[in-house]
């Protein structure tokens, strides 16, 4: 093995540009598979962990206690299928003003509960302490990180007069309450319903849940059940925003993956045909076949390990400010989404070496079946006869003989040239797919702001204790408002945290008054909301809940209950949030007003201008220019746009390699053209045409290949809902692009070799004829 060692070595050393080609291509397509695993772990591994630490409900169900006891409940915890329950526990909904403990004014779904522990839902406590005495209460702390002491002992006033003290911040990963008081309290809050916490034997499908729970709720009125929400929904919402990541970059990393096996096998492929006379001199030294095969797949370990090393390190330095974008907003509990899982780097750094010596071992073993006398004998020209006839039919025709002869040499090596037209393939796939992608993210970023005009966000008064109410009243804002120059549109917002039935935790509702435009674009399926109880929503929101268009949900605040009806779908929205109309606001808060506005300048308007008038209005209203660009957008567009590059360089790495194998097995046949008078000029045609075809083949091959793989990811993206015309981004000057990417993928990659066999001298070539 020390012989071994050694030749593999030496040849690691001789074959430098090989090496660094075989060590880019592990190290890119090792970063990009590293990526997309880390964000598909994140998504459930860190779910899956914290809540069976907390023993979180597989089923949260709430019932009306006005139809069922507290033992009818309690015996449904030892029904068959029923692994543990916690409960019944009485709850109410309470109603919270705007900004405290910095919440949207609203209703909190408050518990009675004793205890943090238990068989199910264990809380865990953040600050404080538990709510055991009257006037106490605990919330839910659904922000990433701690609260602070310093909330600690801010006060509620609860109908009737009494008040509740904050004296504890807690999180629960089943998400079974929005605060917590003792059981003795509950009774000052007027409770109409119950909850039950259970933990199924079977819970690894809906389905599964839903049969659990009507086998554990047999016998009691059918009308009892008023509500459940179960985790693999809380599941589904804690990784919306990375799964919308996640089609993009697993296609990103298969793409890296294939383009990698590909070119490793060429590169190796084309290291055994050029280095003929290099295995039979070490065959007539002694060394045995599989010797020799050994030193072929040592030669080519030493940069994938190196490569796979590096990206292993580079993906890790990557993958932290990534999940961190695709997490953010999204309420993770005690879930850690920021490490990477141990097993993911050691899957990268086992199966990348793994899959390039695999690729790596089929043209090997032609090393191993060679002989030493044929290997010698045949140095490191092709066989003859080898494209002849292709050569001949080219020879007929008129075009230029340097572009003749270049368009027959793929045909030579035709194991060699599929090869590469694959690389190609793939690359033209990648900046179709990558091209398409940011098309449709940059009309995504524009809805709303179609007429080109900026957008005013103005806000009333600052937050918390700083609050200074503005002197004029909300209808005079609003007037003022349109009134001054510059203004098109003026949209009014209120935002409410509401109760809706059968949920345990509250909606956050949007209510809108004023300028619609906003939904001309942004409504993806239906209609948007124009009356009292018509809402719409984004897709998270939907589907997390199971609700369609048309269906009707009861909305609930401050004290008074509105039924409302799904007539509109948003091409996205918050998974927590809903928008309706501003009748809806004033049925369920008739005193309530509008505390944001958006304005809609024309275009051309001087937005700061503008800001500064606000001002001037009234020192209580804080305008600000709304920024255009949007995180998740900017974020997409650059991963796809970095990759698109690496894989790009990469494919033009491949093509770099087949022509300069190409070059250095003609280099007879150059001296010999060069000999009877052809230029170096004609010789970088030449060499340049012979891989132009195969780019333009490629780009015909990888354009309807990069447009379904644009339509499988943009169909896929679970928190945002494309319309059809986001999606039909294809049109025949991007087709053309398209194709031209292919020939420059070609042309790069053959341009340097071109260059250097154009320099080529005859009698360096001739001399060891």
């Amino acid at each position: 093995m020390s012989a071994v060692w050694r030749a593999s070595r030496a040849a690691v050393k001789r074959r430098r540009l090989q090496t660094f080609v075989i060590g880019l291509v592990v190290l890119c397509s090792t970063t990009t598979v590293l990526l997309a695993l880390a964000l598909l772990t994140a998504s459930s591994d860190p779910f899956d962990k914290a809540y069976a630490a907390q023993r979180g409900a597989h089923t949260a169900a709430s019932f009306d206690t006005t139809k069922v006891s507290r033992e009818q409940l309690a015996r449904t915890a030892r029904q068959p299928g029923v692994e543990a329950a916690a409960g019944p526990f009485e709850q109410a909904v309470v109603d919270i003003p705007k900004d405290w403990l910095w919440m949207a004014g609203g209703t909190l779904t408050v518990v009675g509960r004793a205890d943090p522990a238990g068989p199910v839902d264990r809380i865990d406590l953040l600050e404080g302490h538990w709510a055991t005495a009257p006037g106490e209460i605990v919330v839910n702390w659904s922000v990433q990180g701690s609260p602070g002491t310093e909330l600690l002992g801010t006060e509620l006033e609860v109908p009737g007069g009494a008040k509740l003290t904050v004296v504890g911040f807690a999180t629960s990963m089943s998400k079974s309450a929005s605060a917590w008081v003792s059981p003795e309290q509950m009774a000052a809050l007027h409770p109409t319903s119950a909850q039950m916490l259970y933990r199924f034997t079977d819970s690894s499908t809906q389905a599964q849940l839903s049969a659990s729970l009507a086998r554990a709720t047999t016998g009691l009125p059918a009308d009892a059940l008023t509500g459940t929400q179960t985790y693999l929904t809380l599941k589904q919402a804690f990784s919306a925003l990375a799964d919308s990541y996640l089609p993009f970059m697993t296609l990103f990393g298969v793409l890296g993956l294939l383009v990698s096996i590909l070119i490793v096998g060429n590169v190796v492929s084309g290291a055994v045909v050029s280095g003929y006379r290099h295995i039979g001199v070490l065959k007539a030294l002694g060394f045995t076949p599989n010797q020799v095969v050994a030193v072929y797949l040592t030669m080519l370990s030493v940069p994938a390990v190196v490569g796979c090393v590096l990206g292993t390190l580079a993906g890790n330095a990557l993958a932290g400010p990534i999940l961190k974008v695709a997490f953010t907003g999204i309420d993770v509990g005690r879930a850690s989404v920021g490490e990477i899982s141990p097993w993911v780097s050691v899957a990268c750094l086992v199966g990348m070496p793994a899959l390039v010596l695999l690729a790596a071992l089929v043209p090997a073993l032609r090393a191993h079946r060679l002989p030493a006398a044929l290997a010698i004998s045949a140095g490191s020209a092709p066989r003859n006869g080898r494209g002849l006839r292709v050569q001949r039919m080219l020879g007929a025709t008129r075009l230029p003989r340097p572009v003749s002869l270049g368009l027959g040499q793929p045909f030579a090596r035709p194991a060699r040239t599929l090869l590469t037209l694959a690389a190609i393939v793939l690359g033209v796939t990648t900046v179709t797919l990558s091209t398409g992608l940011t098309s449709t993210l940059l009309a995504y970023g524009e809805i709303g702001r179609e007429d080109g005009g900026a957008r005013i966000h103005v806000t009333t008064g600052g937050s918390g204790n700083d609050r200074t109410p503005p002197r004029l009243g909300d209808a005079q804002i609003e007037e003022r408002l349109r009134s001054l120059p510059g203004a098109e549109g003026v949209r009014a917002r209120a935002l409410s945290q509401a109760n809706m039935t059968g949920q345990n935790q509250p909606v956050f509702a949007d209510f809108y008054r004023g300028d619609d435009s906003v939904y001309d674009h942004s409504i993806v399926k239906g209609r948007a909301p124009k009356a009292a109880g018509e809402i719409v929503a984004g897709p998270a929101f939907l589907t997390q809940r199971g609700m369609k268009l048309g269906d009707r949900v009861t909305l609930e605040l401050n004290g008074r209950k509105l039924t409302a009806t799904v007539v509109g779908k948003l091409v996205e929205g918050n998974a927590r949030a809903l928008e309706a109309t501003w009748e809806s606001f004033t049925r369920l808060a008739p005193e309530a007003h509008a505390t944001e506005y958006t304005v809609r300048l024309a275009p051309g308007a001087d937005a700061r201008a503008y800001a500064e008038a606000v001002t001037a209005l009234d020192p209580a209203l804080h305008a600000s220019v709304l920024d255009s660009g949007n995180a998740g957008t900017a974020t997409v567009v650059t991963f796809s746009t970095v990759f698109t590059v690496l894989l790009t360089l990469v494919a033009s790495l491949g093509v770099f390699n087949t022509v300069l194998l190409n070059t250095r097995e003609r280099r007879r046949d150059l001296g010999m053209l060069k000999s009877i008078g052809m230029t170096p000029r004609q010789v970088v045609v030449m060499t340049v045409t012979s891989v132009a075809g195969l780019g333009a083949v490629g780009g015909l091959l990888g354009i309807p290949l990069g447009v379904v793989a644009h339509r499988l990811v943009v169909d896929h993206v679970g928190v945002v809902d494309f319309p059809a015309y986001m999606k039909d981004v294809w049109h025949a000057p991007q087709l053309a692009a398209m194709l031209l990417a292919g020939v420059l993928i070609a042309v790069l990659g053959a341009l340097v070799p071109a260059r250097s066999a154009a320099r080529m001298t005859i009698a360096s070539v001739l001399h060891t004829e």
